[in-house]
């Protein structure tokens, strides 16, 4: 203990330190200067587009069920009104959580080397770095968040449809084309069955 405080000592009065404490704080600086820039957790998608989500996990499973039902009321409300379905149900599946898309800032260097080799020929190398940041907001309560760009809603894994018309061939027909325009849905992943 008392030869780090020597050593500190010597620093601050200007004295000559040894050249290994030296990268041990150059080592040491660097190590903090990453810690604090670095923002952690960060994924990369393999499409290479700029994307940290913020993970489905975040997303309670009442809240999963809120939006359930919420679309389930309002597809039910919807059907009603057309010819043929009469009293409906509604049952809608989602695959996981929405996702929230933080904005990145990216900003890319390039470093142009030109070598000889030893036969006397030339060529030129061209390396390119490209380096992405989370982007933070300041909140009012002087906390940073991550910057938000956009927020994608659950994706529907499949809808059971119950209904009078279930069992009319056109009605049923109308009810998978409605629900395949509002959800994006496979026509495999929609069952129409009439209300017993």
């Amino acid at each position: 203990m008392n030869k780090w405080r020597e050593w500190v000592s010597d620093l601050r009065s200007g004295k000559k330190v040894p050249k290994k404490n030296h990268l041990l704080i150059l080592f040491l600086t660097g190590l903090l200067l990453f810690i604090a820039v670095v923002p952690f957790p960060s994924s990369e998608r393999a499409d290479g587009e700029s994307d940290t989500s913020v993970p489905a996990a975040n997303v309670s499973g009442t809240e999963m069920e809120d939006y359930e039902t919420y679309l389930e009321k309002r597809t039910e409300d919807i059907l009603r009104q057309v010819d043929g379905v009469g009293e409906v149900s509604v049952m809608i599946t989602l695959k996981s959580g929405g996702q929230k898309i933080i904005e990145k800032d990216q900003s890319s260097t390039s470093q142009t080397t030109e070598e000889t080799d030893s036969s006397g020929g030339e060529r030129t190398v061209e390396d390119s770095v490209s380096d992405k940041t989370s982007i933070y907001e300041q909140q009012s309560d002087g906390s940073s968040v991550p910057y938000v760009s956009k927020e994608l809603s659950p994706e529907v894994e499949g809808v059971v449809v119950i209904a009078d018309g279930g069992d009319n061939a056109v009605t049923a027909k109308s009810i998978t084309e409605a629900v395949q325009a509002l959800f994006g849905v496979e026509a495999h992943k929609i069952k129409i069955m009439k209300r017993a």
